[in-house]
């Protein structure tokens, strides 16, 4: 092996066995990933050395209490951080098998967006959907009940609709005419 592969192969090594420790935070037993969360963060808490399969965590940091549960030779779970919470230290108590274990969680400050404003919680105005070709309509006189119900054909729809019903009559009447003279002469 060369000396380039080496000084890879053991930098690869350095850099995974630090991985952890910046990731993580270990404090009295309780493990707290990642080590410096920010508000409104998943966590994930690892206890190891507890006699029971089953434990809570506890923090004012908390948005509910983590329930952990054995995983491996330790208990896990998940809580998340509250998003209102201001940046710094918070206990995590841990109760398991009758033990008591005390832990600092580090929130760190508030993460700012990279651009742009946020998107709304919940919509502001009215969708435009469904509806085809009326909902350009609908949304235009939506402010009064009259006008969105529409006012009708004008005269001009109803002058082409009386000159359509006058060809449809003129054809059927024709037609009618011409079937009755061909059946007249044979019988």
């Amino acid at each position: 092996m060369g000396p380039l592969k080496v000084t890879l192969c053991a930098g690869a090594v350095l850099a995974a066995a630090l991985t952890p420790a910046a990731y993580a935070a270990d404090t009295g037993g309780i493990t707290v990933s990642p080590a410096a969360p920010a508000p409104g963060t998943e966590v994930t808490l690892r206890v190891s050395g507890c006699a029971g399969r089953t434990a809570t965590a506890v923090s004012p940091a908390f948005v509910a209490d983590a329930r952990l549960s054995a995983s491996g030779s330790a208990l896990t779970g998940v809580s998340r951080v509250r998003s209102t919470l201001p940046a710094g230290a918070y206990d995590v108590r841990v109760a398991c098998g009758g033990a008591h274990r005390t832990g600092t969680l580090t929130v760190a400050g508030r993460r700012h967006p990279v651009a742009g404003p946020s998107a709304p919680a919940s919509p502001v105005a009215p969708v435009d959907a469904g509806g085809g070709g009326t909902a350009h309509l609908a949304a235009a006189h939506s402010g009064d009940p009259a006008r969105a119900r529409g006012t009708g054909p004008g005269t001009a729809h109803t002058v082409t609709g009386l000159v359509l019903a006058g060809v449809a009559v003129v054809a059927v009447a024709l037609g009618g005419a011409r079937r009755g003279r061909g059946t007249g002469g044979t019988g």
